[in-house]
């Protein structure tokens, strides 16, 4: 089978058109054209007036050979590569050694649970939140009445912050195992729509993504995965193994149970905050990392579709438009937006009493009113927190405290109207764009809950991204504040096997260990740390290859 890349198309093609493209391409007759299939499907809209549609295709011909030899200078024309998933260890029949412990289940736990039960280990996952199904009527208890539960919402519980998202299911890390594509295979299987597999910017949504992770939750069980919801690890009881290093021994539990635990893979999540102080305080190694701080900034749909798309804004295959903006200002931050989410609504992240942070989330039709994206300006610990390894923990909170005081200390998000922030005045109303956060928006002055450099950082690139997308800068945009849990605010060191740099047993994993931003990168980032994890119980077992 060959792989075919960069086949260009026009947006109203027919099946017959493609399959004659492949033969042009290929410079074969239809006749040995044996079948193809599609990889991956993507669109080219630099040139509005005659859009794109971009496709990589598996093709089996009559003569590969032939075809790879006449076409040798053709960097889009390759062997097709093997994207198929293999186990690299196996639990013997009844396996009877030590299990797993995985805390968090979010992308990143999720995975980890599922790949060490298809591999016979019989995961333990525990939770702080509680299941899908009770904790999204705890997010919305937030969102409709301002009632916050610190303990399930949208940083914690089954599924992690990605259930509440825009479920983007694509990512820019190396994967030359074809890792990912396990992660999408999964999630098809338990009730993703089949076309993750083959967009180039693939999607879910929110409510389909609550009803896969209770698949996935249903299988891990299946295999001999046991869960423990509204439970969080309170304390690690850290010993020495017979090397004298630092080895992990138990997880102290917030029911007040002491779970022996040797090795135990950490995904809680970039907000589990008081987690990482309680690793700190045990000398397990952290540092503290760059992250990003900024707004939620909401346009129309239908502008972003225009400036995108042009004369092909509102065509069905194309669905609703994204971006990506970034500018350098001249105080040396970097402005970019983040997380698009077309066709969504900003959501209330909040995870602490009396703060108030921002997301952005969308169902998988996208086809709310509003497109919205972060607007954040880039900070690090030299410069911004170097107060040690939880100042950067201490910053977002600061910030989250100042916006929570500017919305009306009622869960209600600091808002104003784009022009008059560049005016520098305090919004008194909104306009013609309405918010889309609930529990509700208060005009004022964003200024008093964000760093003056990112002020002005973000004043001098909202005219730049004016002129690179029309309408993104017009003066009834609105912004709602703050953006703060872009990435992890830490990062627990580990070493080359997986494991905490100063800590044996120990497997930090994912987002809020700093190994992965997004779903699919945290997913990814959970099989590799499961893999490792499950080497090191499979191959030490007595008799585990005999």
């Amino acid at each position: 089978m060959l792989r075919l890349n960069e086949l260009k198309l026009p947006l109203d093609h027919t099946a017959p058109d493609l399959e004659a493209a492949i033969c042009a391409r290929l410079d074969i007759e239809p006749a040995d054209l044996i079948r193809f299939s599609v990889a991956k499907r993507g669109n080219d809209a630099r040139r509005k007036s005659a859009i794109k549609l971009v496709y990589a295709l598996d093709v089996t011909v009559a003569d590969e050979a032939a075809v790879l030899a006449r076409h040798s200078g053709d960097s889009q024309l390759r062997p097709a590569p093997d994207t198929s998933y293999r186990f690299p260890v196996m639990a013997p029949p009844g396996w009877a050694g030590p299990r797993p412990v995985v805390i968090g289940a979010g992308p990143c736990g999720l995975l980890a649970a599922l790949i060490l039960a298809q591999m016979g280990l019989k995961p333990i996952i525990i939770e702080r939140g509680k299941a899908v199904r009770a904790r999204t009527k705890d997010t919305w208890g937030l969102w409709r009445r301002s009632v916050l539960t610190p303990e399930s919402n949208v940083q914690f519980g089954e599924g992690g912050a990605g259930t509440f998202s825009d479920g983007k299911l694509y990512s820019r890390i190396k994967d030359p195992r074809h890792l990912g594509r396990k992660v999408l295979v999964e999630f098809v299987k338990a009730g993703a729509p089949a076309d993750i597999l083959t967009e180039a910017h693939p999607h879910v949504g929110t409510f389909r993504l609550v009803t896969m992770v209770l698949s996935i939750r249903e299988t891990i069980e299946a295999l001999g995965g046991e869960y423990r919801f509204e439970t969080r690890v309170d304390d690690f009881v850290i010993g020495k193994d017979a090397a004298g290093e630092r080895q992990l021994e138990a997880l102290v539990l917030s029911t007040g149970e002491v779970l022996p635990a040797r090795h135990v893979i950490m995904a809680v999540g970039h907000s589990a905050r008081d987690t990482f102080a309680v690793l700190h305080a045990q000398g397990v190694h952290i540092e503290a990392k760059p992250f990003a701080i900024g707004v939620r900034i909401e346009h129309p749909q239908k502008l972003v579709d225009v400036a995108r798309y042009g004369p092909g804004a509102g065509n069905p295959i194309l669905g609703p438009a994204a971006y990506a903006l970034a500018h350098q200002a001249k105080n040396g931050r970097s402005v970019y937006s983040f997380c698009m989410c077309p066709g969504g609504r900003v959501v209330a992240a909040a995870s602490e009493p009396g703060r108030v942070v921002t997301n952005g989330m969308s169902q998988y039709s996208r086809a709310e009113f509003n497109a919205n994206s972060g607007l954040v300006v880039d900070i690090t610990p030299e410069r911004d927190y170097p107060g040690g390894p939880l100042a950067g923990v201490a910053f977002q909170r600061h910030w989250e405290e100042l916006a929570f005081a500017a919305g009306g200390s009622n869960y209600q998000a600091p808002g104003q109207r784009l022009g008059d922030f560049l005016a520098g005045r305090a919004s008194t109303s909104f306009g013609t764009i309405a918010p889309s956060y609930q529990p509700g928006v208060r005009p004022t002055d964003l200024a008093a809950c964000l760093p003056g450099y990112a002020i002005d950082a973000m004043r001098e690139a909202l005219p730049v991204f004016g002129r690179q997308m029309p309408g993104y800068d017009h003066p009834d945009v609105v912004l709602t504040g703050v953006e703060t849990r872009t990435s992890s605010p830490v990062r627990i060191t580990r070493g080359a096997d997986f494991q905490s740099l100063n800590t044996r047993g120990l497997y930090p994993a994912g987002e809020g260990a700093g190994y992965a931003g997004g779903i699919l990168s945290a997913a990814v980032d959970g099989i590799r740390v499961a893999e490792a994890l499950a080497h090191v119980l499979v191959d030490q077992a007595p008799d585990a290859l005999a």
